[in-house]
């Protein structure tokens, strides 16, 4: 029991550390959607430039960190692992940072994006590449506590940063226009502080871990090297692939789109986008916490039908969240989104809620190929969802826009959710309620459908419609409720 009860603090631990920052990031759209700190243009270039290093920071790490992991733990020296991993990773940034930075006016360029934000970009890609096996070694020196500390640390300096330089730094300026604070001011730079706080942030973050770089042997193992990177590679292909579903379509928008309205549509559509981070932190959550469960349980003669029941549970309770949200969503605009000119894009937010939500259905129904070691498989999956996210992108976004690719999202993550199903079912057989998980997720989908595109707020019929769904719930799994609130009684 001691071991689950460890096992549960250290992933309590890491799930705050993972859940705690998106919260604080998501903080950060009050600011950004204010029209006197951006406007929806400016906001839609920052969402561009994020969205790039979304794929980036999945290049610079090409699946070492897993790697790092899966030797650490093998007959292989440990101090060996870590050095090879070190110096790998220490090079090919350095290399990358050399060779960006020569290239950087071509990148803008190709990007469409100003050469100083790509140096800003630069920067930032390098000092995170720098802490992935530092933050790593926490991992598996069992410190979750450092880990969390830092990982919180990081982003609380980077929140009062942009709050410093977006709101405080301005006012002080005009104030006291003779003192220091106001020689730090420059004029029309909001974007450039947005980088410059996420420089120091990182900077800080190196630094506090740089004695890792000075307490270990530089040693590089090649034959190991090449025993990890043949093992990285399919996560490297599979941590592509979820980039590209992930954020992807903001840059096809601006590639795409005409340039007059790119930035505009893309700084709307990124905005609420962000009002599906109710069910992004509660997938995250839920599946950081039953993760470890499903791997302690894999030999347990029960061990399917335990399984089934947990996603049950999620799909209810991801029901629930995903009406209630689309219900309240526009109260929740005026409290998030503060500028109006970016509610044109609240008509994609069922759609966008409802496809995060089939992916957080699709990383409870894929712990099939992890029990059974055919981590390939996801990858695989991965790689359809992004074919279809690309190809509906292109096929949609010059006719539609970012609806577009808002339907493209939900058919790459609905169809990565059934083929899951389908092949799990074949390798992995787990006896899922289809009837009653299937009437959850449809009634559900059905109310929000029907509210927000026919009574959008009226609240009468909203609440009326979530009260009517929570009934159902009630009534099918009164037998199980009653059972529990028995036991804590």
């Amino acid at each position: 029991m001691s071991i689950y009860k460890s096992l549960f603090k250290q992933t309590a631990i890491y799930g705050l550390a993972t859940v705690l920052p998106r919260m604080f990031s998501f903080i950060l759209v009050p600011l950004y959607t204010n029209p006197k700190v951006l406007n929806v243009q400016e906001y839609g270039e920052v969402s561009v430039i994020f969205s790039w290093m979304v794929l980036l920071n999945v290049l610079l790490a090409y699946g070492m960190e897993t790697a790092f992991f899966r030797f650490y733990h093998s007959d292989t020296s440990k101090k060996t692992v870590i050095g090879t991993a070190t110096v790998s990773i220490f090079w090919t940034t350095l290399l990358f940072l050399i060779v960006s930075l020569l290239f950087r006016n071509t990148l803008a360029e190709l990007t469409n994006i100003e050469v100083e934000y790509i140096t800003y970009t630069i920067w930032i890609l390098v000092l995170d590449a720098l802490v992935i096996i530092p933050f790593s070694k926490l991992r598996v020196y069992q410190k979750p506590m450092t880990y969390a500390l830092v990982k919180v640390g990081n982003v609380a300096v980077n929140l009062s940063l942009n709050i410093f330089f977006l709101l405080y730094l301005p006012q002080i300026a005009i104030d006291h226009p003779d003192g220091f604070m106001a020689s730090l001011y420059i004029e029309n730079f909001q974007i450039g502080y947005i980088f410059v706080a996420n420089i120091i942030a990182s900077l800080i973050t190196l630094l506090v871990l740089l004695p890792n770089y000075l307490h270990i042997q530089w040693y590089f193992d090649f034959k190991l090297w090449k025993k990890m990177m043949n093992y990285a590679l399919p996560i490297l292909v599979a941590g592509i692939a979820f980039a590209i579903n992930e954020t992807f379509d903001r840059i096809l928008l601006d590639y795409l789109l005409p340039q007059n309205i790119a930035k505009i549509d893309i700084g709307a559509y990124s905005a609420c986008y962000k009002l599906a981070l109710f069910m992004t932190l509660f997938a995250t959550a839920f599946r950081l916490g039953v993760e470890p469960f499903f791997f302690s349980h894999a030999n347990n003669e029960d061990a399917p039908k335990t399984y089934a029941m947990i996603t049950h549970y999620f799909i209810i309770f991801g029901s629930v969240i995903l009406l209630a949200v689309i219900v309240f969503a526009d109260l929740l605009k005026v409290l998030i989104i503060r500028d109006e000119s970016y509610w044109e894009a609240m008509k994609v937010v069922p759609l966008i809620i409802l496809a995060n939500f089939f992916l957080g259905i699709y990383h409870n129904l894929s712990v099939w190929y992890k029990l059974t070691d055919k981590t390939k498989m996801g990858a695989y999956i991965s790689i359809v969802g992004a074919i279809i996210t690309l190809a509906l992108n292109f096929l949609l976004i010059s006719k539609f826009s970012y609806v577009g690719s808002a339907i493209a999202t939900i058919a790459a993550y609905g169809s990565m959710m059934v083929l899951s199903y389908y092949l799990g079912n074949r390798y992995y057989p787990i006896p899922y309620d289809l009837k009653k998980i299937g009437s959850y997720l449809g009634i559900s989908t059905l109310f929000s459908v029907v509210y927000f595109y026919g009574f959008r707020e009226n609240y009468a019929i909203g609440i009326g419609l979530l009260i009517l769904f929570v009934y159902f719930v009630f009534r099918n799994e009164k037998g199980t409720i009653l059972q529990l609130l028995k036991k804590t009684t």
